[in-house]
């Protein structure tokens, strides 16, 4: 069970008491990604999020923060995304105040100092440096820009390198500035905490202001294909990265479900499809998965894989003849029987952890969902019928909408766009 409470200024609190643990954790998110931002100041929230940890007036500098937490033996750490950025803590119960000042202090008072500012630049080159160097990370952003390509959920989080290199202070504390605010933020507490006193300290370290509009995101219009569209990135690999996707539902659309459960059945877990067909009975991967990359206005279904760079092709077409299966033959009642226990299972495990359940809940109040809790989702789960997957197939795999990403020892396209095209 969890509660939500809006308050006068907009913000929302979300409590999900967990009793059987000694941990709590807090957590605030904001509504500001890489979709807020424009091509001159593109990676200026990931930017923006690094520089909470460099030094306040009462922790002057990044080891006075980390030392503190670190001596307590907290867990901490933030993240951005393309629709929000979010930092949290968790620790023994019993620091939960400190861990609530720690943020608020992080948050409302850090000192973008000029010589931190350019110190990190160097760090957050690095920090692209290495996830273009491990291909299996890269692939997405690879993908993701040719997919998304023309709209803003096409932009890289952490931004092109020339952006961090000359973006000046006052432009990321004007981007931090216009986007830090109440009215734009979720707070978070789970595990064992008393609500008095975290409703308490929230009114206190995060002080109602004047109430403002939530960032509202920009409908995301995807320009209509005629044809497949292909992105090489020359690398000389011994095992390439592929990644093939189709535009899907919105985040918010009751029927996600039904792709989710599809998802499940095509490259879900080491039973499906995809996973006994290409890597088991062909020997044409290592690994290959399906997943679903949900968004405001559109979601990205996609199928990844690690392939022998002799075989790419052969598995290119043995993937495309499973989703042409999965369109034209249906899938089974057995496997949509396995596919809703395999996916109730996993969110059930997922959901035990306080931090994981309150960042679940807290994520759909970001993009503006009605929270729905376990129960509600394994209840959407149970609705689904074997006519929705297998409708929801014929919907998503439609060839001249595919998008296609691979990084391998490969120039020429017109391979692949042969073998989509046909």
């Amino acid at each position: 069970m969890f509660k939500r409470i809006i308050r006068k200024d907009g913000s929302v609190i979300i409590l999900v008491p967990k009793k059987d643990t000694k941990a709590a954790t807090f957590e605030v998110l904001y509504k500001v990604g890489s979709r807020q931002e424009n091509d001159a100041n593109n990676g200026a929230s990931h930017f923006v999020e690094h520089l909470m940890f460099k030094g306040t007036d009462r922790r002057p500098n990044t080891s006075n923060i980390s030392k503190e937490l670190d001596g307590i033996g907290a867990e901490y750490n933030a993240f951005t995304g393309k629709e929000y950025t979010g930092y949290y803590i968790t620790a023994d119960s019993s620091h939960l105040p400190l861990a609530v000042d720690m943020i608020s202090d992080m948050i409302h008072n850090s000192k973008f100092d000029p010589k931190e500012v350019d110190r990190e630049r160097g760090v957050i080159v690095e920090e692209i440096n290495m996830y273009e160097d491990n291909p299996l990370m890269y692939i997405e952003d690879v993908f993701e820009e040719l997919m998304f390509a023309g709209t803003k959920l096409g932009r890289s989080i952490a931004g092109p390198r020339v952006n961090i290199q000359t973006i000046s202070r006052s432009s990321l504390y004007n981007y931090y500035k216009k986007y830090y605010y109440n009215s734009n933020l979720v707070i978070g507490f789970s595990g064992n905490f008393k609500e008095a006193q975290a409703l308490k300290l929230v009114d206190k370290l995060f002080p109602i202001e004047a109430r403002q509009a939530r960032v509202k995101n920009t409908r995301v219009s995807l320009a209509k294909q005629s044809k497949a569209k292909v992105r090489l990135v020359k690398r000389d690999l011994e095992q390439v990265q592929l990644m093939l996707g189709f535009k899907t539902l919105a985040a918010n659309d009751a029927k996600l479900m039904s792709a989710q459960v599809l998802a499940n059945i095509l490259g879900g877990n080491m039973s499906s499809r995809l996973f006994l067909n290409i890597r088991e009975r062909k020997g044409l991967c290592y690994f290959i998965k399906t997943a679903i990359s949900p968004y405001e206005h559109v979601s990205a279904f996609t199928i990844q894989a690690g392939l022998n760079k002799e075989k790419t092709y052969e598995a290119l077409e043995a993937i495309k003849l499973e989703l042409n299966d999965a369109v034209k033959e249906g899938v089974t009642i057995e496997e949509l029987k396995r596919a809703k226990d395999n996916i109730r299972g996993r969110l059930i495990l997922r959901l035990e952890n306080a931090g994981a359940h309150l960042n679940f809940l807290m994520s759909q109040e970001m993009i503006d969902l009605k929270i729905k809790d376990l129960e509600d989702k394994l209840k959407d789960l149970d609705k689904v019928k074997i006519a929705d997957v297998n409708k929801i197939a014929k919907d998503i795999f439609k060839w001249s909408d595919a998008s296609l990403a691979i990084i391998g020892p490969f120039e020429n396209k017109d391979k692949f766009l042969k073998i989509l095209n046909k």
